[in-house]
């Protein structure tokens, strides 16, 4: 090699987690698969979503806030976690039409459905939650290999930039004993 390649068997070194260390491109590969996670996972849904999704869950029980936020992420598997920014309005929206009431305990407020606002869930029971569309349950399934990959890959890096040798060697053994266990499921009947 000539003096002036900047790298190491991972390849180029570059600034960031892992940089100047053993690893840096693969915490660079790391990076490069969760972005490409993040780009097809990028479920945006809109105004009406959010609107029957807190609707849906506050016919359940009274929630707060984030508790809503939390409530949708988890349901959805990750694929859709709606902002404050998004949540708040439709809440507040959904007070001025008498669908729910809010009452404040803690510093913090709890919503709940008014009787017009349990009437109007009724309505739509034929209707499914936005988590549970077709479309929604589909991406959640095909992302998460994906997701699982970019977490291995994030903890493998962790791994090359901060481990000893030792921790290496004993790391790569594990991958390739992940990878063999992962053909073999393809090859079961």
């Amino acid at each position: 090699m000539n003096g002036s390649y900047m790298g190491d068997e991972f390849g180029p070194r570059r600034r960031g987690p892992g940089a100047g260390r053993s690893g840096a491109g693969l915490w660079e590969a790391m990076e490069q698969l969760r972005d490409m996670f993040e780009q097809r996972v990028g479920t945006r849904m809109g105004r009406g979503d959010v609107r029957a999704a807190v609707l849906a869950l506050l016919a359940e029980q009274p929630m707060h806030g984030y508790q809503i936020i939390h409530e949708i992420e988890e349901r959805s598997h990750g694929m859709w976690k709606p902002s404050p920014g998004s949540v708040y309005p439709t809440l507040q929206m959904l007070a001025d039409e008498g669908l729910i009431t809010a009452e404040e305990s803690g510093g913090k407020k709890t919503y709940s459905l008014t009787d017009e606002g349990r009437a109007e869930t009724e309505q739509s029971e034929d209707r499914s939650a936005p988590w549970e569309m077709p479309g929604m349950r589909d991406a959640a399934k095909a992302t998460a290999i994906p997701k699982a990959g970019a977490q291995l890959a994030q903890a493998a890096a962790q791994v090359a930039s901060t481990g000893s040798p030792e921790q290496v060697t004993e790391a790569v053994a594990v991958l390739d004993e992940a990878r063999r266990r992962l053909y073999s499921i393809l090859a079961q009947d």
